[in-house]
Formats: C-alpha cells, structure tokens, sequence
C-alpha cells in the first residue's frame, strides 16, 4: 500500500470513529462546470434573499479560487434522519412544525468540531495544510460531495446516498496533501419523482432544478421580508424549514438513526403549542432555541412563521394571538397578525380592528395588509375574490 493510500485508510476509519457515516475524496478539478451552473442558477434570480450566494461567484464555482494551494478535498457526510416521519405532523395544524436538522444542536457547531479534529490528523501525519468547511465559506457541498462517491444530488437537489438516505449533513477538508480520489456517485433517482410532487409550493420548475423563492425552507429560513400571499397556505403548520421532499424519498429506508447526544432531537421542539410559541418575547425565543439553527433567524422573523400557520390552523381559538400581536412592535409581526387574524376573526370584527390600527400605522407592509381587509373579503390565497 503506497503512502497516500495508507493516509486516506488512516482518515476514513478516523472519520468513522468521530461518528461521520460518508467518507469521500476528490480533487478541486473535479466539477469544471460548477462555475458556469451557478452563473446560470443566479442569472434567474432564483437565490431570492440569498445575497451571498452571489458573492464571489468564481470563488464558489472553483475550488482552487477559493484556495490556490488545495490539491485534494476530503468530503464528509453525517447521517441524521429523524425519529418519526415528520410528513404525519402537518394534520396536526395547532401545532408548528419545525425542521428535522433544526431540532437539534447547530449542526454548524457539531460538525466543525469534528472536521478540525480529523483534520489535525492529517496534519500530524502528514504535515499538509487544511481548511475546514461546513456551510461557512463560498464551498458547494453538494456538488464536491458528489464528486466524492458520497451519493448524488436527487432531483430535488440535495445529496441522495444508497446507503444512508436522504438526511446528510455535509463538511469539508481542503488541503495540500495529494490523496487517492475516489469516484463520482451515481444517480440513482430513476423515474421517480416523490419529491417533486409533493412541493407544496412547487419549488421546481425541473428536475435537479430548485427555485428558492418558492421553497418553504427559503421562505420561512432567509426570507427577510413578508411572506407572499401565494404562499402562505400552502406553508401550513411548518414554521421553520421544511421536510417534505425529504421525507418522501425512497431511498430513506437505509438512513441511520445517529446515537450521538450532540445530535439528539430536542423532543420539546417538536410540534410545539402555536399558542405558546406565539407568545414569545425575544428573550423568551432565544432561550428556547439557544444551540440550535432557529436562534439565528430572530425573534420576529420566527413568530412571522408562527402567525402564518395560526392563519393556516383553522382554530378560532388562536385568534386571540394574532389579534394581540397586532400590536406588536415589528411590523413584520404585526403585517403577519393582520393576515392571520383575518382568517380567524369575523368580518366585522376583523374591519373594525383594521380601522383602529390603521391610525396607529405607519409601515407600507401593515398598511397593505389592512388595505385587503378593508377592501372587502378576500380568499384563502390573499386575492380579491371576483
């Protein structure tokens, strides 16, 4: 066995120890055309809010941009899936429905640890320089972890293995050590299409293709703003994220529950009381979700999602909330609790609560949405009826 040969063995059994359950390698030259797929995919417009995603974009389409000195990129997978299918929780529409990675501790967190420690692996045995990668910095996961025989990505875009599913979390290891480079995964999706299907929102135009301004993940995760009317009903109960093309896949059937504590699901946020979420204050929001991907997104941006699925619940019980966060001092807040209040309240009441608040307002998003309910009614997706 040649030198690098007896490195990535020494690597692949040490990723193995630490918990990771995909162990990869290729070269930064791997995917010539990343470059040009993203130009086009950002051309669209389709990344949204997603700003950074346009930055740098040479440096995100060539691995070798991003570092010059990279000669071999060692890709690791985590396989985390939940503990019940998360697609039974949508009936449950008095409750929110957060996603499966988000209830736990921030993956970002975890993995990073990790990466560091086998990294200093390969520096003590190697003396090669290394840079550690988990969502941080302009590296297309995806893509690389492909190339590196982990899986590939399925028509909804996201990484597909044979041997763990759909739920990996992805890291990565640039470094100045020539490795062995193992071979690209193949698709394996076939003729199905479960995850297109099931798109409440219809996020892809195509297969392989994903519009993110139509994703509940991207909606509910890194839109900034108000959430359109095209979608608010159809987000339903999910008020962080969303797992449905996920959780569809056949393939989910070798996925493997990870025993690790640190990335244990916290029961309690699992279809938690939307009356209860929906009172929380900013002190409140931060230490229930402290450790996890949910604390990053901000009080009001969260109770946004909340009050869309307090529009969604069909429980006139709920109307209290919203009708108390109309006063609440976010406009985005109160923008949402204009909308889910008049779901729930009776007209009348609903256009006299308006009329109060309109003199109080002055945010054009909360006035817009006082305008549709002065108007007259509206339906279910926001629009004048004829």
């Amino acid at each position: 066995m040649s030198a690098a040969a007896a490195l990535r063995s020494k690597l692949a059994s040490r990723a193995a120890t630490l918990g990771f359950s995909g162990f990869g390698i290729t070269s930064p030259a791997a995917v010539p055309e990343l470059g040009a797929r993203l130009r086009a995919w950002l051309a669209t417009g389709a990344h949204g809010d997603m700003i950074w995603m346009a930055r740098e974009p040479r440096r995100r389409g060539s691995p070798l941009a991003l570092w010059g000195e990279v000669r071999s990129i060692i890709m690791l997978g985590l396989d985390a899936p939940p503990r019940s299918n998360p697609l039974e929780a949508l009936s449950k529409r008095d409750a929110g429905l957060i996603a499966t990675y988000a209830r736990r501790r921030d993956y970002h967190d975890v993995i990073k640890g990790r990466l560091k420690e086998l990294a200093q692996t390969l520096v003590s045995v190697a003396g090669a320089e290394v840079k550690v990668f988990v969502d941080t910095a302009p590296v297309m996961e995806k893509p690389l972890a492909a190339a590196a025989g982990l899986g590939w990505q399925g028509k909804h875009t996201v990484l597909l293995s044979r041997e763990l599913g759909s739920w990996l979390l992805l890291g990565a290891i640039f470094t100045t050590a020539e490795l062995p480079i193992d071979t690209a995964g193949a698709d394996h999706c076939g003729s199905c299409r479960r995850c297109l299907d099931i798109c409440p929102t219809k996020a892809f135009p195509a297969p392989y293709r994903l519009d993110a301004r139509r994703c509940i993940a991207y909606l509910t995760i890194e839109h900034k703003g108000t959430i359109p009317h095209e979608f608010r009903e159809a987000i339903g109960n999910r008020i962080f994220g969303c797992d449905d093309c996920l959780a569809v896949c056949p393939w989910n059937k070798y996925a493997k529950a990870s025993h690790d504590m640190r990335m244990a699901e916290r029961h309690e946020l699992n279809q938690q009381p939307l009356r209860e979420l929906a009172q929380l204050d900013d002190a409140g929001f931060r230490k229930l979700f402290a450790g996890t991907p949910i604390k990053r997104t901000g009080r009001d941006r969260f109770i946004r999602n909340v009050l869309i699925a307090i529009g969604n619940s069909g429980e006139p019980t709920l109307a209290h909330e919203a009708e108390r966060l109309l006063g609440d001092p976010s406009p985005l807040v109160r923008a949402m609790a204009v909308w889910a209040a008049s779901r729930l309240l009776p007209r009348r009441r609903m256009r006299a609560l308006a009329q109060q608040h309109r003199s109080e307002e002055n945010d054009q998003d909360v006035l817009a949405e006082l305008d549709r309910v002065e108007a007259g009614s509206t339906s279910r997706d926001g629009t004048k009826p004829p």
